[in-house]
């Protein structure tokens, strides 16, 4: 069965903020000019807008357009609906040239702030599409999640949700029809082949989501520890420690991280996560619109000195290149694939009054050696693309990720052949783990 695999909690923005704030400004004064706006008018949430844009945005230049003549504009327009708001929130919000400070719906938000806090009310079940039937499968109920209690297994197909049909339902329609508040209920009718068609009523529940999954790998005389790092939300850093933690207990020789299509998340995450491999050595530094600058380091936490090897590819962006940039320019890991990226701003995420959003870029980042990123990405030490068909076998069946039939995997264990020495002779640091 050939699976087209969109997690539910899969949402792929490069965006990554290390903060969430929230403005709510509604009377609005510039020179020789004032407006009283009733809060549900389209026009209090253009005004927060731009506000949190001239408060915060990177660029003091605005990319050389007037920014206080770009407020009159967009205050002085009628607005039937907010939908009709968004659209000039969104034309106004281009002329600043970066594709990163970006507008986002109520339902986008939603889904932003569920993938950066790494949680959300749901029955825990990630759903693939096969391609040649358009039929929805599980893929996955997620451990001590309403789905996993019901019994939902691999491989169930739905066959409806809430009573309506899902044949020709999209993946993320289907998506939609299973989010919803916390503690309402969803009814699913399944099909699985032993089994036959039976029905399940699910209460949605807070469901932490699992930003790392991991693996042992045993290769000859050695053990390989394999990590898949999805996101960076507020969870990934535990998370990694488990992984961490779990993968030495089994006695490994080294670890291959696997940071492949990650888009990114929280910068803090990026960072603690860089400490738990790094024990000494520049990660990042961020800089501000006004030069003021920051700076982040490794801190003596690190769990492992065992070999690394980092997989990457075009689609690792944000916080996947800071930790690819610290782990590689400080000699910690060998990094295979190919170009990452490319994205060395940082933004802040803002809820709005209406429930919609604002991304805004706040500040740029660059890797120990100071390098500007930006649109450049960070180089392989070892370049290895995949063919299409490899590329495609891959996304059509993610199963085969960190297995023999993954060319970039396989020249990652090559690697760490080379540089593996006795286990007895090293130690991964005891470490009290969060439960």
């Amino acid at each position: 069965m050939k699976y087209s695999i969109k997690s539910l909690y899969d949402y792929k923005s490069l965006l990554w903020s290390g903060t969430i704030a929230v403005l709510s400004t509604l009377t609005i004064i510039f020179p020789g000019l004032s407006f009283n706006i009733p809060e549900d008018n389209p026009k209090a949430v253009i005004d927060e807008i731009w506000q949190i844009v001239n408060n915060e945005f990177v660029d003091l230049e605005f990319n050389r357009i007037n920014w206080q003549e770009e407020r009159q504009e967009l205050l002085s327009q009628k607005y039937k609906n907010s939908k009709q708001a968004y659209k000039f929130i969104n034309e106004s919000l281009k002329k600043l040239g970066d594709p990163y400070t970006r507008f986002l719906s109520p339902q986008e938000f939603s889904m932003l702030t569920s993938q950066t806090s790494g949680e959300l009310s749901g029955i825990g079940i990630r759903l693939a599409i096969d391609r040649r039937t358009s039929e929805l499968y599980v893929v996955e109920a997620m451990k001590s999640s309403p789905a996993i209690k019901a019994g939902l297994k691999r491989g169930d197909r739905l066959i409806r949700i809430n009573g309506q049909p899902t044949a020709l339902m999209t993946l993320e329609q289907a998506q939609e029809a299973i989010f919803g508040k916390l503690g309402t209920e969803v009814s699913l009718q399944l099909s699985r082949r032993d089994k036959g068609i039976f029905q399940v009523t699910l209460e949605r529940t807070q469901i932490q989501i699992a930003s790392v999954s991991y693996h042992l790998q045993e290769e000859k005389h050695h053990s390989i520890g394999y990590i898949k790092l999805d996101e960076f939300s507020s969870h990934a850093t535990e998370q990694m420690k488990q992984a961490i933690h779990e993968l030495g207990k089994q006695k490994v020789s080294g670890f291959i991280l696997d940071l492949r299509g990650n888009p990114g998340g929280l910068l803090f995450a990026s960072v603690n996560i860089a400490r738990l491999w790094l024990e000494e050595g520049k990660i990042v530094s961020t800089v501000d619109r006004k030069g003021g600058d920051q700076h982040f380091s490794a801190n003596g936490t690190s769990l492992t000195s065992l070999p690394l090897v980092i997989l990457v590819n075009k689609w690792s962006a944000s916080a996947s290149e800071i930790l690819t940039g610290a782990l590689k320019e400080n000699n910690r890991a060998t990094v295979i694939g190919t170009t990452t990226y490319g994205k060395g701003t940082v933004q802040s995420v803002h809820s709005l009054s209406d429930g919609s959003g604002l991304a805004v870029t706040i500040a740029r980042y660059y890797p120990a050696s100071g390098a500007d990123i930006n649109y450049k990405g960070i180089s392989p030490d070892i370049y290895l693309d995949l063919t299409m068909e490899q590329q495609i076998r891959l996304k059509n069946d993610p199963t085969l990720l960190g297995t023999k039939a993954d060319p970039q995997y396989i020249k990652a264990l090559s690697i760490l052949r080379e540089h593996i020495i006795p286990v007895s002779k090293i130690v991964i640091s005891s470490y009290i783990l969060s439960a």
